[in-house]
């Protein structure tokens, strides 16, 4: 198993999105220290219901890009779209050490298996202890709906929105490649993503492209569902671009073309 194969793809895609306007930057108590996230909403006082998303592994602000073309498709639809940056990443970067760093150095002491671990670790604590902040923070805000807000999330973002709904009483959750690059090569992922399918109240979809890394993670997942009589609604795309790579950008790349579904399962499942 190759190192990469544990940070979804997006370093080199995302700086292809499309331009749009401009988010708030807002910051927000965390775990261990100030978190800072993007938001855009709707033009009003509200309160507007309330889309909490995930981003993916991606270094710096390059996760960003996919806010911006995401985010102002939700504000034009009455919803406030809340991406935290997760501690190490973009406005969080000063909250703690980035995943993909600490991923690296578990590599180098005990190969891909003791990376995996430290992914699905890290994945499952401090990310999860980010999420649960920000959702915090952002029940509290005056415009925003503080119940039921929704979660979504792509790659290990999409992970993450799994994570959450097992914790939190997330109206729906939309899971968009969660853990497809990783999913392989790394049984503990799959053992901690099924559990928390399996204990999630939340309605849940799944969506990938044809060509996305793996598709087993939507399919074995929805299948955990279904098998402890819960929810789930499973979608996938025609290919995306050429490259696996390409297709696992779907999750933002391809707002387009997924929005509509998207958008129609969160608000049936949140009225």
């Amino acid at each position: 198993m190759r190192y990469r194969l544990l940070l979804p793809a997006l370093f080199c895609t995302l700086a292809a999105g499309a331009q749009a306007a401009e988010p708030e930057i807002v910051h927000f108590p965390g775990k261990t220290g100030t978190l800072g996230g993007e938001l855009y909403r709707p033009s009003g006082e509200g309160p507007f219901p309330v889309l909490l998303y995930n981003h993916g592994s991606a270094a710096g602000m390059l996760n960003s890009q996919a806010a911006k073309i995401i985010g102002p498709l939700f504000a034009a639809r009455g919803w406030v779209f809340f991406m935290p940056y997760r501690r190490g990443q973009g406005y969080s970067a000063d909250a703690g050490p980035y995943i993909g760093d600490e991923i690296k150095a578990a590599k180098e002491r005990g190969g891909m298996q003791e990376a995996s671990r430290t992914m699905t670790r890290l994945l499952g604590t401090d990310h999860l202890d980010d999420q649960l902040a920000a959702l915090a923070w952002i029940q509290s805000q005056p415009y925003a709906r503080g119940k039921p807000v929704a979660v979504a999330g792509n790659s290990f973002g999409g992970v993450e929105a799994v994570l959450g709904a097992a914790k939190a009483p997330y109206c729906a959750a939309v899971v968009a490649s969660g853990g497809a690059e990783s999913w392989s090569q790394s049984p503990e992922l799959q053992e901690v993503m099924k559990s928390a399918v399996r204990n999630a109240a939340s309605p849940m979809m799944f969506f990938q492209a044809a060509n996305d890394f793996n598709l087993e993670p939507s399919q074995v997942l929805s299948a955990e569902r279904s098998q402890a009589g819960k929810t789930s609604v499973v979608k996938t795309y025609g290919p995306f671009g050429k490259s696996a790579a390409e297709g696992h950008s779907f999750a933002y790349r391809g707002a387009d073309i997924w929005f509509a579904d998207v958008f129609s399962f969160i608000e049936q499942n949140c009225k």
